[in-house]
């Protein structure tokens, strides 16, 4: 069990960040936060999400932290650990909520001072707005946890990230390396994500709402996007996520081979595999 006798910093207090925040402080932790606007800290002081918080001279906080969770792109979030990662003492145990895991994960352990053990994790429990202000909305429960351990993590570690996720109240935790895990989101989140981007804007048509049916809302919902959050993830997991819009755009192209060819048959087999695949995704959830 994770212990609550130990301090709980946030560094990078929006949407996941602040959903931390919320969770731990239910769960009975002394909760703290870093950020670098003041507003967010204050809306989070107000609500009781956190007991204390800095934009700067923030200093102890780090140097009181037992646990501490990184909710910064993952730029930033290297940025941040090389200017002050040395503030953290020998005990602390350290995870993020970042989306891509290569090169992260790697560089930001070796950047960490003797004693300090950095663990990545990736709650799968985004949403389309942002925000500390809502992050009231965001729902653990039925959402995925990703433990992303190295050859450098121990038991400990891992087991801060598993523990983490179960006091946070998410429904499935499970274990891939940063490369699994990175190939894995190319396709299940970031694929989707693109594909819902190109949708809305490959038709220039301001009277979509007038027309349209639950079909297109629900496959262009996540289009509402956080352009550069989701500009550096693409990014920084570019590699596989080309691969995976190659085999998607190989996909699509055989779907239209089949309408230039009047192929019926082939159209039908198409619908009937996606809906015995959709069926068994479905038992799972």
């Amino acid at each position: 069990m994770l212990d609550k006798s130990k301090r709980v910093l946030i560094v990078g207090l929006g949407l996941l960040g602040g959903r931390y925040a919320i969770g731990l402080t239910k769960a009975g932790f002394a909760v703290d936060a870093i950020n670098r606007s003041e507003g967010p800290i204050r809306y989070a002081l107000d609500e009781g999400y956190i007991q204390r918080g800095a934009t700067h001279d923030f200093e102890p906080l780090i140097r009181e932290a037992g646990y501490v969770v990184f909710g910064l792109y993952p730029t930033t979030l290297l940025d941040w650990v090389e200017q002050y990662g040395h503030l953290f003492r020998p005990g602390c145990l350290i995870t993020d909520v970042s989306g891509v895991k290569t090169g992260l994960v790697d560089k930001v352990q070796a950047l960490l001072p003797e004693g300090v053990e950095f663990i990545g994790s990736h709650p799968m429990a985004g949403k389309e707005v942002s925000g500390v202000q809502n992050a009231h909305m965001v729902d653990f429960a039925p959402a995925n946890f990703i433990v992303t351990p190295t050859e450098r993590n121990t038991q400990a570690g891992v087991d801060f990230a598993w523990e983490l996720a179960e006091t946070l109240g998410f429904g499935h935790i499970t274990t891939l390396t940063p490369a699994e895990h990175d190939h894995m989101i190319g396709y299940v989140s970031q694929l989707t994500h693109a594909i819902a981007v190109s949708l809305m804007c490959a038709e220039d048509n301001g009277s979509l709402a007038e027309y349209t049916g639950d079909s297109f809302r629900d496959l262009t919902r996540i289009a509402r996007i956080n352009d550069k959050m989701w500009a550096e993830l693409f990014l920084w997991n570019k590699d596989h996520l080309i691969g995976q819009i190659d085999q998607f755009t190989a996909t699509l192209n055989t779907l239209r081979q089949h309408l230039v060819e009047d192929d019926r048959d082939s159209l039908e087999a198409m619908f009937r595999l996606s809906t015995q695949r959709r069926a068994v995704f479905d038992k799972k959830q």
